[in-house]
């Protein structure tokens, strides 16, 4: 892609991640109002150390915030690591299959997340 094409569909990436998120908060809010509306519980909670691709402060805020907006998840802390300067969030989820699991869920939200803040759109 060309430089002009990337920032003509910046902002429609931008909407299409606004959409993508409220719907998975909506369904997030659905199956944690199932479980607290139904008998027992169906909640499998773990907490999970998740490498992120983050490059800035500004992208890690915004993807601690997101996973915390989620009904089910909450970002516990951040941290740096010393020798390769990787951002790591520490993630606790109501409903995940472990941590492989939660760090998959955490992934999706960074992908859809980075390619609608970063101009050129590459999550990588």
């Amino acid at each position: 892609m060309t430089q002009l094409t990337t920032w003509l569909t910046w902002p429609f990436r931008l909407l299409g991640f606004v959409a993508w998120f409220t719907k998975e908060v909506v369904v997030s809010n659905i199956a944690v109002l199932r479980d607290n509306l139904t008998p027992g519980q169906d909640s499998t909670p773990g907490i999970a150390r998740v490498p992120t691709r983050c490059e800035t402060d500004v992208e890690l805020t915004a993807l601690a915030a997101l996973v915390t907006l989620t009904p089910g998840t909450l970002t516990l802390g951040t941290t740096v690591e010393p020798r390769t300067h990787a951002r790591v969030l520490f993630v606790h989820g109501m409903y995940s299959d472990g941590p492989d699991a939660l760090r998959t869920e955490v992934g999706r939200i960074e992908d859809h997340l980075l390619r609608a803040l970063r101009r050129k759109g590459d999550a990588r």
